[in-house]
Parts: C-alpha cells; sequence; structure tokens
C-alpha cells in the first residue's frame, strides 16, 4: 500500500493526544489505581473511597507522588496509542479497499479494532505492568521502570496478558461507538461537499468531547470488572499485613485471573466488582474525550505537515537522482 499517509497522520495525532490527556489526568489515575487495588474486608478497608488516597498523599506530605511512574506511563501511552491508531486506519482502510466499501459495519469495525489493540498489548505489556505496580506502590517508595521490570522475570512482566488481551474490546467498543457517530454526526456536511479529496473531515472540539465521553462510558461499564481483576494481578505487593489481596499466598507466586476474582468475590462480595466504576468512568471518560479531542483537532496539522516531508523528500531524491 506504500506510505500510508492518513494512517501516520492518525498514529502520531493520537498519539501525542494520549501523551496530553495522560499527563493532565494522572494524579487521579493514580488514586483511582491504588483504590481499585485494594480487597479488604469492610472493617478493615485503608480507604473507603477515592478521595482516602489524595488526603493520604496530603497527609504524608507527599504529594508529588501523585505523579510516580509518570514518565513510564506516557511512555506506554505514546507507544500504546501510536501503535493502536495507525493499525486501526492501517487495517480499516486495507478492509475498504479490499471489499470495495465505502464504509465499515459494526462488525467489520470491532474485528479491526480488536486486531490492533490485540497488536498494542502484546508490544507494550511490560510499561503496562510496571507502571501499575508504580502506581500502587506505597508513596514515596516507587522504584525507576529499569528496577522495577528487573525484580522479576520477563514472564513476571507480562502478568495479565490473557485479561489485558481480553481487554482489547474496551476500545474496540470505544472506538466503534465514536467512529459510527461520527460519520452520523458529519454524513450532512459529507454530502455537501464536491467530492473532490482533501485532508479528513475533522469535529468540532466540543463534539469530539462529547462524543469520546459517550463511547468511552459504554465501554468502561461492560469491561469493568476484567478490568478491576487486571489492576490487582497487576499491583505491588505492600509490606503492611492485609494490605495486599492476595495475602495468603507468597509475593513470588504468580498472580491469576481466578485469585483476583475469588479474592473479590470472597472478600468484597458481587457488588465488589464495581468497587471504584465511578472514578474509573470519571477518569477514563475525560482521558478519552480529552484525547479525541486533542486527536480531531491536530490530525489536519499532521496530514499537512506529512504531504510537506514527503514532498521534500521526493524532490531531495530527485535532485540526487539528477546529479
Amino acid at each position: 500500500m506504500g506510505f500510508d499517509l492518513e494512517s501516520v497522520a492518525e498514529a502520531t495525532s493520537g498519539a501525542i493526544g494520549a501523551l496530553v490527556s495522560t499527563t493532565i489526568l494522572y494524579p487521579l489515575d493514580t488514586c483511582k489505581t491504588k483504590y481499585q487495588a485494594e480487597v479488604r474486608a469492610q472493617n478493615q478497608l485503608k480507604y473507603r473511597n477515592i478521595s482516602d488516597v489524595f488526603w493520604e498523599a496530603i497527609s504524608t506530605r507527599q504529594v508529588l507522588s501523585l505523579y510516580q511512574g509518570l514518565g513510564t506511563k506516557n511512555l506506554q501511552s505514546f507507544i500504546s496509542q501510536f501503535i493502536y491508531f495507525y493499525g486501526y486506519s492501517f487495517f480499516k482502510r486495507l478492509y475498504l479497499e479490499k471489499s470495495g466499501n465505502k464504509t465499515m459495519g459494526t462488525k467489520a469495525n470491532l474485528i479491526v479494532a480488536a486486531a490492533a489493540g490485540a497488536c498494542t498489548v502484546i508490544v507494550t505489556m511490560p510499561l503496562d505492568t510496571a507502571s501499575s505496580r508504580m502506581q500502587t506502590s506505597e508513596f514515596g517508595k516507587s522504584k525507576g521502570l529499569w528496577k522495577t521490570l528487573s525484580e522479576g522475570t520477563w514472564i513476571e512482566a507480562f502478568d495479565g496478558l490473557g485479561i489485558s488481551l481480553l481487554l482489547t474490546s474496551n476500545p474496540s467498543i470505544q472506538y466503534t461507538v465514536f467512529d459510527q457517530l461520527k460519520q452520523k454526526l458529519l454524513i450532512g456536511r459529507l454530502s455537501k461537499r464536491t467530492g473532490t479529496e482533501s485532508s479528513p473531515e475533522a469535529l468540532s472540539a466540543f463534539s469530539a468531547f462529547a462524543l469520546g465521553a459517550v463511547s468511552k462510558c459504554i465501554a468502561s461499564c461492560l469491561t469493568y470488572p476484567a478490568i478491576r481483576c487486571k489492576v490487582m494481578i497487576q499491583a505491588a505487593d505492600e509490606d503492611e499485613e492485609g494490605s495486599n489481596e492476595v495475602q495468603e499466598r507468597s509475593p513470588k507466586t504468580k498472580k491469576t485471573v481466578s485469585d483476583a476474582f475469588y479474592a473479590i468475590w470472597r472478600r468484597e462480595g458481587p457488588l465488589g466488582f464495581f468497587k471504584g466504576l465511578q472514578a474509573q468512568i470519571l477518569k477514563t471518560v475525560l482521558s478519552s474525550a480529552l484525547l479525541l479531542m486533542i486527536k480531531e483537532k491536530i490530525t489536519k496539522t499532521t496530514w499537512v505537515l506529512l504531504i510537506a516531508l514527503k514532498k521534500f523528500l521526493f524532490l531531495k531524491q530527485s535532485r540526487l537522482k539528477s546529479a
């Protein structure tokens, strides 16, 4: 297919959007993750709500620890979103070319999104595991990326890979809903165009934010029990007695989905699978809405810059050949 400008533009703008949204919302993400990772009986809870995590950081004078693991998280977000958006855009264009259709149906959209998500998860899993361990470490005791990963084996760096692959349905649902709503919103504008090719149509900032919020809210509600199990599997082991969800086991024992599921069921009951859902929705909806808003606004700029770069490289090659 050659050099796919549209896929690269989508990937670059998506990655930049992820970087900005992750940085802005990182303290909320840290509080949410630490709250989700705790599994105790009701009378032994350290955090009764997400604000308790924030006040702990203030009372221990560790406010900056709300940013522990930010560098790793940003690296993971940038790489994962670049791979995801490039893969999604590339596979979508490939499908449309091969099928001869002008648009993708819901089923094809889900398959394409899941394929892009699976590639992303496999490549970025060690960074995801490390960032989760950094966030769930005690305030002020988080370690660097290399030290966090080197404490265990490379197999342990892929803890939660299975459930993470299952959770590729989350962005699949999100971007499918977003893409379908976007197409319906833009259909009026597209019908008025003369048919000349140009850069991809962009939503307004408000429309992108609203559609991003709605699509992520739907995806988060449907996949939340698996999200919480994943956080527990990847969480750092704490020193306090009873503070970890699997205290009965040795820290070296591999955490599994069944361990996390059983711990939640035994200690918190069925409603425990939705502990922290409000915080998850708040964080992910804001994050995804910001990401998609930023992406929509810079996609055209990225497109223009890439076209200029392509022309520059073409002219340079032509001069070298003629010399």
